[in-house]
């Protein structure tokens, strides 16, 4: 805690800091529910909405943190937990040996509010061997207007086990504003694979300070998947990923479309360190307005390590901007690393070829767009990845 009281004070390494004067940091508490499906229809509806299925059909667990109070926290998988990271730290002393190891506490502002003023948060553990092809559900949720939520989520995949994690963040109606604060450290140890999917259906004045690492054991799997298609108002997120153990993999996809108003500043950073690991990147962006930042950073630091980094934006209309950073960064011989970076505008000539069979210029639109994000998310179960795909193909729609 003195190391966080020291940087409260202390700005983000990279984009733009906020105003915290502009928001609330106490709101009302809300009542624990033993089913999600006894919340009132309109929350249902904003659950749906980020990925988050009421009923629980098809999920092996939820969790549901309203403001400041988790509302709903179970397992239906033997051999899962699911539980408040307060809950947790209570019940195994081991856990706090995890606390701020793949984030560190001092990082910037948020790290050090996370710390200081923060309110729960998630804590998903699969235990060794176990292997679950139904996901765990996680929904972060604003129902304040103007309020901060500051929470630290930590993911245990232990030794051989598979886990999937599906995160909705997403406001109440009505609700404009508010300063999501994020702390999220995943651990997959010897072997294991986890895949988390984050979804974000944010409102238009909301800022988003999600701050993450994961550390990759030897053989290890880390896929992470983003897609944020709504209105946000100021979105920055770097995740890291630590590739320790030999033939480590990690992955990350995120999809972004900018609406009008927004700024976007994404990007994602593996390190490559266990022998043979393995990393890739692929960030599909379009702006309709919005300010889009793209970020993408490999750094090799053992021989034949292999990573790839693929970034492309599609322009739509006269305003917006999509700025792409890629960065790779060899520190031994024998590394190998490569990027591929396009920014452009849909072809008059696709466009024509559509409308040549038959469909109106706003459709011929939408196609091309919803091919442009179709990019098939690696590692899910089939049941997920369809689920995210017509998240995708819904919004984009709407979006467009």
């Amino acid at each position: 805690r003195e190391r966080a009281r020291q940087a409260i004070a202390k700005p983000a390494p990279y984009g733009a800091d906020l105003d915290l004067t502009r928001f609330v940091d106490e709101g009302p508490p809300h009542p624990y529910v033993t089913e999600l499906w006894m919340l009132p229809a309109a929350e249902q509806e904003d659950l749906l909405q980020a990925g988050v299925e009421p009923g629980g059909a098809g999920r092996a667990g939820s969790f549901l943190q309203k403001d400041h109070s988790v509302v709903h926290a179970r397992s239906t998988t033997e051999g899962l937990e699911v539980m408040s990271i307060t809950e947790a730290m209570a019940r195994y002393e081991w856990l706090r040996d995890y606390a701020w190891k793949a984030v560190p506490v001092d990082a910037d502002r948020y790290t050090a509010r996370a710390e200081l003023h923060g309110e729960h948060g998630y804590f998903i553990r699969a235990l060794p061997g176990v292997r679950s092809q139904l996901p765990v559900q996680a929904c972060l949720y604003l129902a304040q207007e103007a309020l901060i939520q500051e929470v630290h989520n930590i993911i245990v995949v232990e030794e051989g086990a598979e886990l999937h994690v599906i995160t909705g963040c997403t406001t109440a109606h009505g609700i404009l504003s508010g300063l999501h604060i994020g702390i999220s450290e995943f651990f997959v140890k010897k072997g294991a694979l986890l895949s988390f999917t984050m979804v974000h259906n944010w409102a238009e004045e909301v800022a988003v300070r999600p701050r993450t690492g994961a550390i990759v054991g030897e053989g290890a799997t880390f896929l992470s998947n983003y897609v944020c298609l709504r209105p946000v108002r100021d979105l920055q997120m770097y995740p890291t990923a630590y590739l320790e153990g030999a033939g480590a993999t990690a992955r990350f996809h995120s999809i972004l479309v900018g609406q009008p108003g927004s700024h976007l500043d994404v990007g994602s950073r593996i390190v490559l360190r266990g022998p043979g690991s393995r990393g890739e990147m692929i960030a599909r962006s379009i702006t309709r307005g919005g300010e889009i930042i793209n970020r993408g950073h490999l750094v090799g630091e053992v021989p034949e390590c292999r990573g790839h980094l693929e970034c492309r934006g599609l322009m739509l209309g006269q305003e917006g901007s999509i700025y792409a950073v890629p960065e790779l960064e060899a520190r031994v011989n024998g590394v190998e690393l490569s990027h591929e970076a396009a920014v452009g505008k849909i072809a008059e000539e696709e466009i024509e070829y559509l409308m040549a069979r038959g469909l109106s210029e706003e459709e011929a639109t939408a196609v091309i767009v919803r091919g442009f994000l179709d990019v098939r998310i690696m590692g899910l179960p089939p049941s997920l990845e369809a689920e995210v795909q017509r998240s995708i193909a819904a919004s984009s729609g709407s979006a467009m």
